[in-house]
């Protein structure tokens, strides 16, 4: 396999500055596919030194907003025209199915498509009453300057754009990471950013590990911004070396999601079909690869027995495989580290008193499912606690633990009962008890009777150890802006404060 040219500098691809390369796996069959630049802190150096020069000295920050967003909509025309193309090399990289991919790619041109028009829709500015006719005074908004992106591997095209384009709608410049091991739709990502008609220097990708590449990048002085999401241990690492040069810091570090299910959800046929349906969407899509997924199942104890005998029966029926053959609706986990992590999670579990139910192992291998591939089967664990690994820690494997409760108040404590606060959701027929356990939640995002969708006009982000900002929605480009307060006395003269 020829070397693919992947990083890009000042509107050039080129190797790394090493000459190191790195074989991007397929984790259907554990073969490689690709073989691209694997960049260090020289290249990292360099890219940001374009993205400073191309924001100090460059066109980008100054250019009409209607023209940004304009940009931002070519983009957005240029996904849809490369759809089916993209899609699959997502499928590849990732291993997610060929539908997952396609939904990926539309709802990355929905969020270039949103920033376009929160943008082209803004006022000029605040205007702030300082109680005199004499003083003009206006809150502007301006571009924060040059930003490091660091995206991770679940959903690498969707997250990066999440960052690239309200960077750009505010007239930032950047450099950006994506994860060593799914770079690939990143990187087709930045062709498309070029052939749109951004100028040289204002994007700038640097594929690599996160030790040199995403260290440097968040340590470097010319750096004015850090965007981050990923793992918890990792997030940290990114704040401490970002509080060296005191930089804005934005940090996306995952969850432990409760789905919380009432007894009167599932009162009927047609309400429990839909909870147990939700619950294994909630807790399999993307073989659980997803910062928000509803691994914890907490449920009202008199429909527990019911409930996750049904739920473990489809889980075990859910059809495992390559992402792009017909028929398959569950991908392969990430790498070899990520099985062997959710191997350890389920085992752990098991020790502590967990009882297993579906899963719990790696499949047999199948005409669709490679022997080599990163497969483990769909588990959900019973009669699970607090004080288990498996219920504290975030497994990013297609792990589902169940709890059980008898009160509402009882429900609500489990739910809040995590270091970490993404997302959660709530079932139940009782339009009061939906809003009420709702707004106890503490968590950023809130479904109720639902489980997975986002808008890009709200924001997305959590409480406690779930991250720092938002993305998406208003506050989303607000984190890639710096206010300012301009003041304007339109009738100077002296104060007089001193006698002279």
């Amino acid at each position: 396999m020829s070397v693919q040219q992947t990083i890009h500098v000042g509107g050039k691809w080129q190797a790394a500055a090493s000459g190191a390369t790195r074989e991007i796996i397929d984790p259907s069959d554990a073969k490689p596919f690709a073989v691209i630049a694997e960049g260090g802190a020289a290249d990292v150096d360099a890219a940001v030194a374009a993205a400073r020069t191309a924001f100090d000295t460059g066109e980008w920050p100054r250019t009409p907003v209607a023209e940004r967003a304009a940009l931002l909509r070519r983009v957005g025309e240029l996904l849809q025209r490369d759809r089916e193309e993209i899609a699959l090399l997502e499928s590849r990289d990732a291993g997610k199915t060929l539908e997952e991919g396609r939904v990926d790619v539309d709802c990355v041109t929905d969020a270039f498509r949103y920033f376009a028009d929160l943008v082209i829709n803004e006022g000029a500015g605040r205007v702030v009453d300082a109680g005199s006719p004499e003083i003009h005074s206006v809150v502007v908004h301006e571009p924060v300057g040059v930003c490091a992106l660091i995206a991770p591997w679940n959903y690498p095209l969707l997250q990066a754009s999440w960052k690239i384009a309200p960077a750009l709608a505010a007239g930032n410049t950047f450099v950006i990471k994506p994860s060593e091991i799914t770079p690939l739709t990143t990187v087709a990502l930045m062709e498309l950013l070029v052939e749109a008609g951004l100028p040289a220097g204002v994007a700038n990708l640097v594929t690599g590990a996160g030790d040199p590449v995403g260290a440097r990048m968040s340590e470097h002085p010319d750096v004015d911004l850090v965007s981050f999401t990923g793992g918890l241990a990792s997030g940290t690492k990114v704040m401490r070396a970002a509080a060296v040069t005191v930089k804005k810091v934005a940090l996306e570090l995952g969850g432990k999601n409760p789905n919380v299910v009432f007894a009167d959800a599932c009162a009927t046929e047609e309400g429990f079909d839909t909870a147990v349906d939700q619950a294994l969407n909630a807790a399999f899509i993307h073989s659980g690869q997803v910062c928000s997924a509803g691994s914890r199942l907490i449920i009202e104890e008199s429909v527990r027995e019911r409930f996750v005998a049904e739920l473990a029966r489809r889980a075990a029926k859910i059809r495992l495989g390559r992402g792009t053959e017909d028929g398959v609706e569950c991908g392969p986990l990430v790498s070899a580290q990520q099985l062997e992590k959710t191997e350890m999670y389920v085992a752990s579990a098991l020790e502590e008193g967990a009882v297993l139910r579906s899963g719990g192992a790696r499949p047999e291998a199948s005409d669709v499912r490679p022997a080599e591939g990163y497969f483990y089967a769909p588990t959900v664990l019973d009669q699970c606690h607090r004080e288990m690994r498996v219920v504290r820690e975030e497994v990013f494997g297609p792990v589902l633990t169940v709890e059980t409760f008898r009160t509402e108040d009882e429900a609500v404590a489990l739910a809040n009962d995590t270091e970490y606060g993404l997302a959660g959701g709530v079932w139940t027929a009782d339009a009061g008890r939906a809003r009420r356990v709702a707004g106890r939640l503490r968590h950023g995002t809130v479904w109720i009777n639902d489980f997975h969708p986002y808008l890009p006009q709200a924001e997305w982000g959590g409480f406690g150890k779930s991250g720092v900002g938002r993305e998406l929605g208003p506050s989303g480009l607000a984190e890639y802006r710096e206010a300012k307060h301009i003041y304007q006395n339109l009738a100077p003269r002296p104060v007089r404060w001193f006698a002279g």
